[in-house]
């Protein structure tokens, strides 16, 4: 029941209800990406994303962003994308999490890389 709720109220949450009839009324599936978010599109152009889990538009592969936002580029065919042994795969905005970077994360002695004039 509680999810439920949350699928009415919570946009954040999940996709809503609105989004969820949407989908299944005028929605065509285009893909699924790696981390299991679903890409659609209706007959006027109009393309969307239902978020595996949690929403958050950094999720979004470089692949599939551009194909969200209209923009052209060489690769004609997305799901045959190749990737090379030395690109790195993508990873949603880690900030607030264990994996942000901090400066001085395991390093608790700050050393200074000048000397001040007042000592």
């Amino acid at each position: 029941m509680l999810t439920h709720l949350k699928k009415i109220f919570i946009w954040w949450n999940q996709s809503t209800i609105g989004t969820s009839i949407q989908t299944l009324l005028f929605g065509k599936f285009v893909g699924k990406d790696s981390f299991g978010n679903k890409y659609y599109q209706n007959k006027k152009g109009k393309r969307w994303v239902i978020y595996n889990g949690e929403i958050d538009a950094s999720k979004i592969p470089d692949e599939w962003y551009s194909w969200m936002h209209h923009t052209k580029n060489k690769i004609e065919n997305i799901h045959q994308l190749e990737k090379y042994n030395w690109q790195k795969p993508h990873m949603p905005n880690q900030t607030g999490t264990e994996n942000s970077y901090h400066p001085n994360k395991n390093n608790d002695k700050i050393e200074k890389k000048y000397k001040s004039w007042k000592e």
